[in-house]
């Protein structure tokens, strides 16, 4: 039976934190009821389905690119970056990958780019669902660390809270300087 891996990221347009990828092969004899893009799923939801995943899936793996290599290659680049170290922590290689968008990571197998592949693809759901969850939980325990941006109410995205307290704090190392609103704020 060919072994497909659906893949996705998560966090790609907020100003901090690491970007996060998941790699999902399914298994077809345990269906996960309830998978759809995961923006799409209350928190709730998106956790209760992340632990059904991790349960019921032939293989599963997250992954990152820190904020480091995001300023240093780019936020696309570091996606497909965590993308490629998703797959390849596979613990079945894939005979395929289904990615979410535009872009496909430099894998050794084929690769198809499926854009709304989270709404359309079961794996590419589960992929979106365990970088969604993965990511938050990120932001969260740097909440506990840099309290002062609000990163547990909006997971470093650019919310006028989170720009307001990076005006008033100044950049933290968690924030991505190559992206706009943090560089204004470096430049002075």
């Amino acid at each position: 039976m060919k072994q497909v891996a659906g893949i996705d990221e998560a966090g790609r347009g907020p100003l901090a934190g690491p970007v996060f990828a998941a790699a999902v092969i399914l298994d077809p004899s345990r269906t996960i009821a309830g998978l759809r893009d995961s923006k799409k799923l209350s928190e709730k939801n998106r956790n209760r389905l992340a632990e059904e995943i991790k349960e019921r899936a032939l293989a599963w793996a997250i992954a990152s690119s820190s904020v480091v290599e995001i300023d240093a290659i780019n936020i696309l680049q570091a996606s497909l970056l965590a993308m490629r170290r998703a797959v390849e922590a596979l613990r079945i290689e894939p005979d395929e990958i289904l990615v979410d968008g535009l872009h496909c990571p430099l894998v050794s197998m084929p690769a198809r780019a499926i854009v709304k592949g989270d709404s359309l693809i079961p794996a590419i759901s589960a992929a979106s669902i365990l970088a969604k969850t993965a990511r938050d939980a990120e932001l969260l325990r740097l909440h506990v660390i840099y309290p002062e941006y609000g990163l547990d109410r909006h997971k470093g995205y650019p919310t006028v809270l989170h720009v307001a307290a990076l005006r008033l704090y100044g950049p933290a190392p968690i924030h991505r300087r190559s992206f706009a609103p943090v560089l204004r704020l470096l430049e002075g």
